[in-house]
């Protein structure tokens, strides 16, 4: 008699989870066998893409401008001049959004480079020029300070005099000699100038075929969402994809424009006291303000130690001036530009810069509290969805002063005040005697 094979699918099952955990692992086993191997294919992969992602960044920064001129002026200009709304000329529309977006981008760019970069070049070539200046007016600075203390005069005197030794041997020894290699450097220069522009150009093209078809791509995006996951999943991700979006374009936006201001302030200030290297200290002001909780620290050091090279003086009125700005900035500006964009305290904000920085460098610093931001929101929702399941509290307030939880009702009972005595100890261990003995029965 022929036997029939009875097919189970469970076994089936089994076998192909089977040969996906030994799959996993060997693949896990190369990578780490292959580290740096891999590590230097998505090096050259970033560096081959990164055109693209240049175009991805200006698109994502310039969207709001989009937005708001495509809904807010050019749509409504082409329904009104079409007469009907059928009629209407959506495509005309989004390429004079994308067209004026990008000349909003190039006209930034272009201030920036012609207005900024030859003073700062005439401010450090100031510097520079000035620095035998600014050395013996320290020399003199110390003399008159340590007259009193003919040693340790004598000794600082020795350390300046071994300092200016030390400098003329290296500018001898490792920077004339190195005078022959300028031309290699200055090749490698032009190389890195060529490719910058070249990504610059080919990430405006990019940034412009994204935003005039962005609604395509969402569509896309949205349709492909759905095919993987199911309903409750696709519009979970799409919860956690609204929410990034939203602390990054306000954190990015937010924090530029803040910077902004805060340079303008600072150079308005700077002109009217007189401050030496004006722009260069509010350049500088405004580009490490960027930077949360450490970039005012940051840019107020060596803006400090310019003007106290110029006039000690001017410095401490400097130093006052930063410290009320920044008191003004943390007060009142960058809260009412950001709002509650960044819902953690100051702990959290410091963890991940300084994370950010030790990972990612200047972009890790930048960059590290909005992604901070957004894995603490997504473990909190985590935990909060946990406790809904399990019936248990889900407000913080639940639990402070937390004596233990109801295991009938599920409700947190606090600890009364007259609990905390030595005498009332066994009480306590009675009633949780006896809650555990209700868990008991009621199995």
């Amino acid at each position: 008699m022929r036997r029939v094979f009875n097919w189970d699918k469970k076994y089936l099952h089994w076998g192909v989870t089977a040969f996906c955990v030994i799959a996993c692992s060997i693949l896990f086993y190369m990578a780490l066998a292959y580290l740096p191997a891999i590590g230097g294919a998505l090096k050259k992969l970033v560096r081959i893409l990164s055109p693209f992602i240049w175009g991805l960044v200006i698109a994502y920064l310039l969207s709001p401008l989009y937005n708001g001129l495509y809904m807010g002026f050019f749509l409504p200009l082409t329904v009104k001049l079409s007469g009907k709304k059928e009629r209407a000329m959506p495509r005309l529309a989004k390429g004079l959004s994308v067209l004026l977006s990008i000349l909003v981008f190039l006209a930034v760019i272009t201030a920036l480079v012609y207005l900024i970069i030859p003073q700062l070049y005439s401010s450090i070539e100031t510097i520079v020029n000035n620095s035998p200046v600014y050395m013996e007016r320290v020399s003199t600075w110390l003399e008159d300070l340590l007259a009193s203390y003919p040693e340790v005069r004598e000794f600082a005197a020795e350390k300046l005099e071994e300092i200016n030794t030390n400098l003329f041997t290296w500018l001898r020894e490792t920077i004339l000699p190195g005078l022959g290699s300028v031309v290699s450097n200055l090749t490698a220069g032009v190389y890195y100038f060529v490719r910058a522009v070249y990504n610059l150009v080919i990430g405006i093209i990019v940034s412009a075929y994204l935003l005039s078809n962005g609604e395509a791509a969402s569509s896309r995006a949205k349709r492909l969402c759905y095919c993987l996951f199911g309903i409750e999943r696709a519009e979970k991700l799409r919860e956690a994809i609204r929410f990034t979006d939203k602390t990054f374009m306000g954190f990015i936006n937010g924090k530029l424009l803040d910077s902004a201001i805060i340079g303008l302030i600072c150079y308005i200030v700077c002109a009217i006291l007189k401050m030496p290297y004006t722009l260069l200290v509010s350049v500088i002001i405004g580009v490490t303000n960027i930077i949360p909780f450490f970039g005012p620290l940051i840019g107020a050091i060596p803006s400090l130690f310019l003007i106290l090279l110029v006039s000690p003086v001017k410095a401490l009125i400097f130093l006052v001036f930063i410290i009320i700005l920044q008191q003004v900035d943390g007060n009142i500006i960058g809260p009412k530009i950001l709002g509650g964009t960044v819902g953690i305290n100051g702990f959290w904000v410091m963890f991940s810069i300084i994370l950010g920085a030790g990972l990612f460098s200047f972009w890790g610093m930048l960059l590290g509290v909005p992604v901070f931001v957004v894995l603490y929101t997504g473990i909190i929702r985590l935990v909060e969805r946990k406790l809904k399941k399990r019936d248990l509290p889900v407000d913080p307030e639940s639990y402070t002063d937390l004596d233990h939880i109801d295991p009938v009702t599920r409700e947190a009972i606090k600890l009364p005040p007259e609990e905390e005595d030595e005498p009332k100890a066994p009480e306590r261990k009675k009633a949780k005697k006896e809650d555990k003995e209700k868990i008991t029965a009621d199995k």
